[in-house]
Formats: structure tokens, C-alpha cells, sequence
């Protein structure tokens, strides 16, 4: 595979996953996007807030493309997990709109380099990584918040899928699930004794 075709192939994967994560807030409310459903306070809003930024920071500042809005600092305690929730004053359309604009910034990154060309993750103390592992990365990264995304829609209102329409169109009804459930459920219980 030559490196346009490879390139081409990771940027299409991580657009797909890009989306997907958007996906996850469609038809919430504004309480449920923002709903701390772990220990640690994750939630839907606070997911695409922190992919913004760290998309942004490996996608921009690593190649000497800052993003040119202001990201929270990683090496300041204080704002370090800033970037994991929205603030009562971040309106839903700020955080996805924001995170659109990395995209494109992103974008442009991605298209201006050759998968070779190399920058500095400061924060990995690496110098000369090239962008094909900084876009791998960021898909990986991209691609495990989707998956938690993923869980936490499902703990909301039972949607699963990887878009609006899969998520509606999913074919199972409650009592479907109630019924898997419980059957794995049971299989767990027999496997412990």
C-alpha cells in the first residue's frame, strides 16, 4: 500500500469514528450529555470536549500548526481535566462545534503532510514522531472514547449502533435485552459457583 492510500485509509477510519462519538448525542438531553455516569464524573459532552482538545494539540501544535483557540494545559494541574466536562456556561453547540473546527484544522494537517514528515509530542518527551503514528494514535484514542461513548448511551436509553440510524433502527426491543441480559447474567453466576 503506497502512503497516500495508507493515509487516505486511517483518515477515513478516524472520520468514522469522529462521528460516531457525535452520534452518541443526538436526541439527549442537555442533563443527559453532560450526566457524570462513572466514578470519575465521564459523560457524553465531557468525551467530545476532551477529544477536541487533545485531537487539536496532536493534530496541530505537534506539527507547528497550533489549533488558534485556546486548549486547557496538560502540564498545569489545575486545568488538567478541565477538558472532561463542559462548564454550566459551554452550550452543547459550543463543545461539537468547537470539536468540528478541530476537525477541519486537523484536516488540513492531515492533507498538508506526508506520513513521514515528523513533529514533537512534548508531553511524550519523543521528538521526531512521524505523523503516521501520531494519526494512529489519535485513532486509537478516537476510537477507545467511542467505545465508551458507546456504554454510556447504552446505560441512558438502551441505543446502540455506531450512528442515529443504526441506533434507531437496532430491531431489538427491551424485552429483548431484559431476556439476553439475564441469560448472561446467569452464565456469569455459573461460572462463579
Amino acid at each position: 500500500m503506497d502512503d497516500s492510500a495508507a493515509k487516505t485509509n486511517l483518515h477515513n477510519y478516524l472520520n468514522h469514528e469522529r462521528a460516531a462519538v457525535l452520534a452518541k448525542l443526538d436526541g439527549l438531553s442537555e442533563y443527559d450529555v453532560r450526566r457524570p455516569m462513572t466514578t470519575t464524573g465521564t459523560n457524553l459532552l465531557g468525551l467530545v470536549k476532551h477529544l477536541a482538545t487533545w485531537e487539536a494539540r496532536y493534530l496541530g501544535e505537534v506539527f507547528g500548526r497550533p489549533f488558534p483557540e485556546p486548549l486547557t494545559r496538560w502540564d498545569l494541574e489545575e486545568e488538567r481535566l478541565a477538558d472532561m466536562w463542559a462548564t454550566a456556561d459551554e452550550s452543547r453547540a459550543d463543545v461539537v462545534d468547537r470539536y468540528r473546527r478541530v476537525w477541519a484544522h486537523s484536516d488540513a494537517t492531515i492533507e498538508a503532510l506526508s506520513l513521514d514528515d515528523t513533529g514533537r509530542v512534548e508531553w511524550w518527551g519523543a521528538e521526531k514522531v512521524p505523523l503516521f503514528n501520531v494519526l494512529v494514535h489519535v485513532l486509537a484514542e478516537t476510537s477507545r472514547h467511542a467505545g465508551h461513548a458507546d456504554i454510556l448511551r447504552e446505560e441512558l436509553d438502551g441505543a446502540v449502533g455506531t450512528d442515529a440510524e443504526a441506533m434507531a433502527a437496532d430491531g431489538h426491543d427491551a424485552g429483548f435485552w431484559a431476556e439476553r441480559r439475564a441469560e448472561i447474567e446467569a452464565a456469569a453466576r455459573g461460572a462463579a459457583g
